[in-house]
């Protein structure tokens, strides 16, 4: 009698990519940092990873809150004609704090998501 062992355990099929998860840890890092603009590479990467891998509906939804909540501010500091040299000096700090919201709840719900 043989048996086969699987190539891949099944909880490893339902993990959340490893881009996703450390690009939604970069998030509130780079904003706290101070580095607002350079912190929009990991919040694309994080809103397209969990819309492209994840199936769980909240954690897209967590993913589109966090793309929303920084897109606000950056179109403003785009669209303004007397804005700030950066993004982060732009900012109010009511907008850097909803980000980071938005980014731990991304995490969490990975965290969720990642353990089913």
């Amino acid at each position: 009698m043989t048996t086969t062992v699987p190539s891949r355990p099944a909880s490893a099929a339902r993990r959340v990519p490893l881009a996703v998860a450390v690009s939604s840890w970069a998030v509130p890092v780079l904003i706290a940092g101070r580095f607002a603009l350079i912190a929009a590479l990991p919040v694309a990467i994080a809103s397209a990873g969990a819309f492209r891998y994840v199936r769980d509906r909240v954690v897209r939804r967590a993913a589109a809150l966090l793309a929303v909540a920084y897109a606000a501010p950056l179109v403003v500091w785009l669209v303004r004609p007397d804005g700030a040299q950066s993004l982060s000096k732009d900012m109010h700090p009511a907008f850097a704090g909803l980000i980071i919201a938005a980014s731990a709840a991304l995490i969490v719900t990975l965290r969720r998501a990642g353990t089913r």
